[in-house]
């Protein structure tokens, strides 16, 4: 039997039995841990609310053997509130259902349990802080977090040089299986010819150029949304359910 202490955000939560929820948890040490917290549906249970999806968390598990994912799921036996993000998140739509895709997008690029992503654990927490705080509209931070997530697992698209042959841009052409922006030389059945304004804003995104991206103007968002989540779309091999359900500007 081992004790292990991590935090972590709180993807999600399932009901097991008649008191107890199964949940899942973006770790900084441990990657994604799904773990059982016995009693938390009960309604005196302090520790139970701490356990909500958005929740930035200090938590304690207790596992059988030496590995906390192993053969069985983990305890969590204690719990510390480090930052509540869902309080600033859950109130509003807009905001509730960029969280949730953001939520689900970090669970899909961690596949493996146990695995450490600590870029993509870091990414999360600072995603849903500027989520909470209403520092920006919650497309652009969600198409934000959804191309550096992309960015740090290996797939960043280019929205400026040739993403073939690295011709210097601006490039007109945009094709989501070459990796983003393409000259007219490499461009492929299915390329899409995006405003320059939209490829502005997506690049401005990528690198956090936040005063350019919250000048844009509604429709290039939009047309840019579009793209990552077809880009998105692409490389995770089937969409995300919650994008549907995401408020457009």
């Amino acid at each position: 039997m081992s004790l292990f202490r991590d935090d972590g955000i709180v993807l999600r939560t399932q009901k097991l039995g008649e008191a107890d929820r199964i949940i899942t948890l973006l770790t900084r040490g441990h990657g994604r841990v799904r773990a059982v917290a016995r009693g938390v549906r009960r309604t005196k249970s302090k520790f139970g609310a701490r356990l909500e999806p958005f929740s930035h968390v200090d938590v304690q598990f207790f596992a059988r053997g030496s590995e906390l994912v192993g053969r069985g799921l983990p305890l969590c036996t204690q719990s510390e509130t480090i930052a509540p993000y869902g309080g600033g998140i859950v109130t509003d739509y807009a905001r509730y259902t960029a969280g949730t895709a953001m939520l689900e997008t970090a669970e899909r690029f961690t596949d493996n349990e146990g695995e450490p992503a600590v870029q993509q654990y870091l990414l999360l927490v600072g995603g849903l802080r500027v989520l909470a705080r209403g520092e920006h509209e919650p497309h652009l931070v969600l198409d934000a977090f959804l191309l550096r997530s992309l960015a740090v697992n290996g797939y960043a698209p280019s929205f400026n040089d040739c993403a073939k042959c690295g011709l210097p841009g601006p490039n007109r052409f945009f094709s989501v299986a070459a990796g983003g922006s393409v000259c007219v030389d490499c461009r492929v059945p299915g390329s899409v010819v995006p405003s320059a304004e939209t490829l502005t804003l997506l690049g401005a995104l990528l690198t956090g150029d936040w005063e350019t991206a919250d000048a844009c103007e509604a429709r290039h968002a939009r047309e840019g949304s579009g793209l990552v989540s077809a880009y998105l779309h692409w490389h995770l091999e089937r969409g995300l359910r919650s994008l549907r359900y995401v408020e457009k500007s």
